[in-house]
């Protein structure tokens, strides 16, 4: 089974999906295979792998150690196109469509995607969007785009749709790693009501009641990254999974 088809499995026996992010650069190999396995214990649902920048040369070897302990499904999560492991079960084939910056729309993806190929890993096309979150985020900032308004929920619908139009098979509403503020459930309710593609919503989600409250409003996946770096204990890794696997209840 495809990867992204275990997600929508998740998704429709749990209601929706919990996700953890590990930032190569902020985890060490071996503190990053203790997270997942902690997560896999916990009942997180999948891994991403990734973040703005890399300045670590151990991708592979991160990767590829989380596979030898871990079950769970481990997704890319690049920042560009240096971050592509063989060791990976998928990749998020990210477009930053709430931006106009052409490199970051199609540039990178055309680099990316004979490499992708080559070492035949599953990717998922992502329609990535930016929602303002209070601060100048590393990815907005790499990005050199700005960031869709927190009022303007009907802009992100319209982006989200299109992605839905285009063919993309998700999109990802980010407010960025140490966001000020989450993505609003405002703009996470509009695009819902006006798309048919899961929702994956991730940045400044830092307590269990504030990833339910995203659920509730339509997401489909949570993602949690900072919040686990920083207190990734067992205890609260079930907390959010909990939280976010409202079928369960």
């Amino acid at each position: 089974m495809k990867t992204f088809d275990k997600l929508l499995q998740v998704k429709s026996k749990r209601g929706a999906g919990y996700l953890v992010l590990i930032d190569p650069d902020k985890q060490e190999v071996d503190r990053a295979v203790e997270t997942a396995e902690s997560c896999e214990e916990a009942g997180v649902d999948a891994l991403l792998v990734g973040g703005s920048l890399l300045f670590t040369q151990n991708l592979d070897l991160l990767v590829s150690r989380i596979k030898e302990k871990c079950n769970l499904p481990v997704i890319l999560f690049p920042g560009s196109t240096k971050q592509v492991s063989r060791y990976a079960d998928a990749i998020l084939f990210l477009s930053l469509i709430s931006g106009r910056n052409a490199n970051t729309l199609i540039g990178e993806q055309v680099m990316a995607a004979p490499i992708i190929k080559s070492i035949d890993i599953e990717p998922i096309s992502t329609g990535y969007m930016f929602i303002e979150s209070g601060c100048v985020t590393s990815a907005l900032f790499i990005s050199d785009t700005r960031p869709i308004p927190r009022e303007k929920a009907d802009i992100a619908a319209a982006h989200a749709l299109a992605a839905e139009y285009i063919g993309m098979k998700c999109v990802y509403l980010e407010a960025g790693s140490g966001a000020v503020y989450s993505v609003p459930e405002s703009i996470i309710r509009s695009v819902k009501g006006y798309c048919n593609i899961p929702i994956i919503v991730g940045g400044g989600i830092r307590t269990p009641a504030d990833a339910a409250n995203k659920v509730k409003a339509g997401a489909d996946f949570i993602v949690t990254g900072s919040v686990i770096e920083d207190n990734g204990s067992k205890d609260l890794l079930k907390e959010f999974a909990a939280a976010v696997h409202q079928k369960n209840k």
